[in-house]
């Protein structure tokens, strides 16, 4: 079997995320989504040139995606930035997604950012091992915070600091311009 190449994905990547996403959001309480997202609007939440999508493929075939998106709206957080990912159920076990989320890390320290911040639903050992793993530590327990498939489910929050803090930080870099 051939190594899983790692890219950053493009707008035609679109579907091949929403199909892996969608089991997800039907069948588990991992995210609070209880309706999937169409390829439209995936494509949507990919179009920001500060947060960064990548996607893991195989001989073509789309193994998971690991993401950035804003942690919050209000300007002073622009420095932080929330992270996932997600695995195609037969790419599970295999180390790509410490592969998968370790680039995504690498990409937002060149970018400037200083934090990513993990959000899992739990329990959830498994994403809580590879986050810690990749040196995020827990910042937050919050509970029965989310109501999904008839339970109240916990929240935690991990942090990885991804660099020094500067008294003044430059302005996040667009992922494209890193080259």
């Amino acid at each position: 079997m051939a190594a899983a190449l790692i890219r950053l994905a493009t707008a035609g990547d679109a579907a091949a995320i929403a199909e892996i996403y969608a089991p997800y959001v039907r069948a588990t309480r991992i995210t609070f989504e209880e309706i999937a997202p169409g390829t439209a609007e995936m494509r949507a939440r990919m179009g920001s040139p500060h947060h960064p999508w990548l996607i893991a493929e195989e001989s073509g075939a789309a193994l998971g995606y690991a993401c950035a998106t804003p942690y919050h709206l209000r300007s002073a957080y622009r420095w932080t930035c929330e992270v996932g990912i997600y695995l195609a159920a037969a790419a599970q076990g295999r180390g790509l997604g410490t592969e998968l989320l370790g680039t995504l890390l690498e990409l937002l320290r060149l970018q400037g950012y200083s934090a990513a911040i993990g959000t899992i639903a739990l329990p959830n050992p498994s994403s809580i091992r590879l986050h810690e793993k990749l040196g995020f530590r827990p910042a937050g327990h919050y509970r029965a915070i989310g109501f999904k498939q008839g339970e109240w489910v916990d929240v935690g929050r991990w942090q990885c600091d991804l660099g020094e803090r500067a008294e003044a930080p430059a302005e996040i870099r667009p992922f494209a311009e890193l080259g």
